[in-house]
């Protein structure tokens, strides 16, 4: 992409940069032994660091479909080795022109510049790495911020969040392109189960993102704020903006935030100008295997395997596998009537068409078919097992796990409806209590800690503070239903001091607005809620004049 301030530039500096690049500011190259120093002023251990590093196990840099290359990129000639650096007058006013072009205010200081040497020297190859990656999801992310008339430069927040690295996770639970945790996923449509994590779906994952930030957006009426409340939560940028007396402005608000959201705007600024100026830092995007336009994707309609699919069709396991994360045990479970939408090369696309009933009756050679996969998603279904109270009966332990006295007895194999206390019966399902009255839990942002009694398990554990047992995994890691008396899990309780009522018709939940509450706050407390159906339902205009002590219709109910 040509720019107008690159023309300026090269007219400006033309001259000595030509004649003698070696003691010019302008394209001088990095003395390597002095990287080290630079280095030790960025958080080596942070996230976003962590998230780049990861890049070099990604294995989907092989083929040779980029028609790019270095040579053609390369308009300086540049040295295959040479490292340019630059002076901070010319830093800043590349980065004056960026910000011209955009509503998000970017700048350039120190902190910025930490980010641009880390990307632009330190991290090379991966970055290089990160622009051929963009060649896969940059038009996607484009064309759905665009239909949400959100900046186009927030195609960069999923490189600072994931690295570009489809099936990323980090170590505080958050997964995928945009980096979704658990609960926010879930106010977004993203769901989880044993086979599936829309979190980790291209698609799905940046249309939920485009909510978020639009969410955020009606909220602080800042790109940058919005940028720093998607890393760390809107509660961290409200403590922050009351810590600076109220000031609404990401800089004057810096020295409050956590340290990791501190640097995260500095990346975002970085990565929008190493992305824009790639050419002046040598750098080209490594051919990523597959662009965007050689992707097309089916609906699956019936239960398939990745294997079945890579035999049968001749697609390579890594492409499928790449290019369809969320799918975690490389099974496409569309049963019962539904259907998923799975991702492939697209010279694959028309064969896979004329042959949609064999593939779904396909045997490979691994034995892979139809009745074993139903089997096996069966079996990996949530699994309990129920110890029997005193004053139990079928009944009461069905209603409690949403399920009927039918499927009890047949789990376990029983003839008759009697049962004993003590007795173990094996459940599947959600394990949370069956109300008659179903209503949204307001959940506390506050963790604590359950240690678990003999003769527990999760679904008495979900019941006593009103989850689902994959809640319970999810905030956990637990890969299995098996737990041990003693072992502490963390939970987040019923947070009663958030008022839940329902008016005398029946009709809406209300919430108590509380001083200091943003729709946003409001909308994370609740399942499935958002702050657009907030305003909907409340008829809300300005979203900054929320009166404490009002009551706002949370949902529908009934």
């Amino acid at each position: 992409m040509k720019h107008p301030y690159r023309n300026i530039s090269l007219r400006l500096f033309a001259l000595s940069f030509f004649l003698f690049i070696s003691i010019s500011n302008y394209g001088q190259s990095i003395d390597t032994t002095k990287v080290d120093l630079i280095e030790e002023e960025l958080v080596e251990d942070s996230t976003l660091v962590i998230m780049l590093d990861s890049l070099i196990n990604v294995k989907y840099f092989t083929n040779n479909f980029l028609n790019e290359n270095a040579e053609i990129l390369n308009v300086y000639n540049y040295a295959p080795e040479f490292v340019p650096s630059y002076s901070d007058s010319i830093y800043e006013a590349r980065i004056a022109y960026l910000n011209a072009q955009t509503p998000i205010e970017l700048t350039y200081n120190k902190n910025v510049k930490n980010y641009i040497q880390l990307y632009g020297e330190r991290k090379r190859g991966l970055t290089q790495r990160l622009l051929g990656l963009a060649k896969i999801y940059f038009p996607y992310f484009e064309e759905k911020l665009d239909l949400y008339n959100i900046p186009l430069e927030l195609k960069y927040l999923a490189i600072v969040e994931s690295a570009l690295i489809p099936n990323a996770g980090s170590r505080v639970g958050a997964k995928g392109l945009w980096q979704f945790m658990y609960g926010t996923g879930k106010v977004y449509g993203l769901t989880v189960s044993s086979y599936v994590d829309d979190r980790f779906d291209p698609m799905k994952s940046t249309i939920a993102a485009c909510e978020h930030l639009e969410d955020l957006y009606d909220i602080y009426g800042d790109w940058s704020l919005v940028l720093a409340a998607y890393n760390s939560g809107a509660g961290n940028v409200n403590r922050a903006i009351r810590r600076a007396g109220g000031i609404k402005n990401y800089w004057a608000i810096w020295p409050f935030l956590p340290r990791e959201t501190r640097d995260y705007v500095p990346a975002f600024i970085a990565v929008n100008y190493i992305m824009n100026f790639a050419a002046e830092h040598n750098l080209y995007p490594v051919d990523p295997g597959i662009l965007y336009q050689g992707i097309d994707t089916v609906t699956v309609k019936d239960v398939l395997s990745f294997d079945q699919i890579s035999e049968f069709l001749k697609v390579p396991m890594e492409d499928i596998q790449f290019l369809n994360p969320q799918f975690k045990l490389g099974v496409i479970p569309a049963t019962n009537g539904e259907r998923y939408t799975l991702r492939l090369p697209k010279d694959y696309i028309y064969t896979y068409l004329e042959n949609e009933d064999s593939l779904y009756n396909f045997k490979t050679e691994k034995g892979i078919e139809r009745e074993k996969l139903m089997t096996q998603i069966a079996s990996v279904a949530d699994r309990n097992i129920h110890i029997v109270r005193s004053g139990e009966n079928l009944g009461t332990i069905a209603k409690q796990y949403r399920c009927n006295v039918t499927q009890l007895k047949q789990w376990n194999s029983l003839k008759s409806n009697t049962i004993f206390p003590g007795q173990k019966l094996i459940l599947y399902g959600s394990g949370a209590v069956l109300a008659s009255n179903k209503q949204t839990v307001v959940r506390s942002n506050e963790q604590s800690v359950h240690y678990v009694k003999s003769g527990e398990n999760l679904g008495l554990i979900a019941t006593k503070y009103k989850c689902s047992i994959t809640d319970l995994k999810e905030w956990n890691n637990l890969k299995s239903s098996t737990i041990q008396p003693n072992q502490k899990l963390i939970v987040y309780k019923p947070d009663g001091g958030n008022a839940l009522t329902a008016n005398t018709s029946g009709k809406y939940l209300y919430h108590t607005i509380k001083s200091g509450d943003t729709l946003w706050d409001i909308a994370k407390m609740y399942d499935g809620v958002t702050v657009d159906k907030i305003k909907a339902l409340n008829n809300i205009q300005n979203t900054k004049r929320l009166e404490p002590g009002k009551k706002l219709k949370i949902a529908i109910i009934g």
